[in-house]
């Protein structure tokens, strides 16, 4: 049989599984969407995924700011104010259970080379060497791993660790909510499942710029390789608009917003403003992008970056891509969050595309229950 052939029966069959989920599928109360819930400084934001007659399509989305403080450095800080606000979505959206997020800034990434046939084998091995990993004692550790490649009789995974206490505070704040937890996962994981199709083996820089952090996840075949969390984001750039123009905050987001870092007649000083700003994010991405490309080239580990995709809430500003694209020499695009939900020639999203990359980890993580 041809490889077209293959790939005709191999598409087929997934037309008649999917078709017959959706011919038989249980009464809706037995099914409800899949739900993903991201918890970050700006707010709780969530997404709900079901599976129509031609694929996935987003039925549900909001998000729910938090006051300042609630959620800081990685970590709820006011466990009051982020139940209230999953207590609200979650009524107002009848939400049961949910794949949620830990923040990526309170994770260790690792890889290791173990041995073994399944995922409990190799927890089994990573876990008698996972001190070397994770600088936090073994008993204080919670880790999970995932297959990368075979080398001979060994397994090299990529695993994530945290302390147990992130997780346990997260799942708390879920339990005084009422919401079960199907699944907890790194969002650096989770938008890699959003922005990148099923079945990808490209290695691509992912930048998410939220409000007070940028964080970037190098990605090959979907799965993390290195991660890191800078302490800036697109609100320094607000301020920095506020500041020049003696403006409100709401003001300054509405300018930033227009002009971005489009030079215009007579906005030398707005520019001079804004890039004194993102400049350090961009030298900051630059450092790490160039010690994984030359890393790539001399060791031959891994593979080098062929582009870069953004996303977040403030990935919208407009010029960016072109202006990260001059100083790090790969293509640089806005990311698509519905790369794996329902073509455009069968539905029209219900949120705003540019509105839409805030959602990619929500996404992501709702995808867990269709895409691997």
């Amino acid at each position: 049989m041809s490889s077209e052939e293959v790939y005709s029966v191999g598409m087929a069959h997934e037309m008649l599984a999917r078709a017959a989920r959706i011919s038989f599928a249980p009464p809706r109360y037995l099914a409800p969407p899949a739900v993903g819930i991201d918890v970050s400084t700006s707010g709780i934001k969530i997404a709900l995924l079901s599976e129509r007659s031609h694929g996935i399509e987003l039925v549900g989305y909001e998000e729910y700011p938090l006051p300042a403080g609630a959620f800081a450095d990685g970590e709820i800080a006011d466990h009051a104010a982020v139940v209230k606000g999953l207590a609200m979505l979650a009524k107002k959206h009848r939400i049961r259970t949910a794949n949620i997020a830990l923040p990526e800034s309170r994770g260790y990434l690792f890889e290791a080379d173990v041995a073994g046939e399944g995922r409990s084998e190799w927890c089994t091995a990573a876990e008698s060497h996972i001190d070397e990993y994770v600088p936090l004692p073994p008993a204080e550790i919670a880790f999970d791993v995932a297959p990368v490649s075979r080398r001979g009789d060994l397994v090299r995974v990529a695993g994530i660790g945290y302390a147990r206490r992130v997780v346990e505070e997260t799942l708390r704040a879920f339990d005084d909510t009422g919401v079960g937890v199907r699944a907890m996962e790194s969002e650096t994981f989770a938008i890699a499942r959003a922005l990148l199709p099923h079945g990808s083996t490209e290695t691509v820089l992912m930048i998410d710029i939220g409000k007070t952090t940028t964080k970037l996840a190098i990605v090959t075949g979907r799965l993390p390789r290195f991660a890191t969390t800078l302490d800036i984001g697109g609100h320094a750039l607000t301020l920095a608009v506020q500041k020049h123009f003696g403006v409100t905050e709401a003001e300054a987001r509405k300018v930033k917003a227009e002009q971005g870092l489009i030079r215009g007649e007579g906005s030398e000083e707005y520019i001079a403003a804004m890039l004194s700003t993102v400049s350090a994010i961009r030298e900051e991405i630059l450092r790490r992008l160039d010690y994984w490309q030359t890393h790539a080239a001399s060791q031959h580990e891994h593979e080098p970056v062929s582009r870069v995709l953004i996303a977040g809430g403030n990935a919208t500003l407009l010029g960016l891509p072109e202006y990260l694209e001059s100083a790090l020499k790969v293509p640089v695009e806005l990311g698509d969050v519905f790369t794996n939900l329902t073509p455009r020639e069968y539905w029209l999203p219900p949120v705003d595309y540019m509105q839409s990359l805030a959602y990619a980890t929500a996404i992501g993580l709702a995808l867990r229950e269709h895409v691997p």
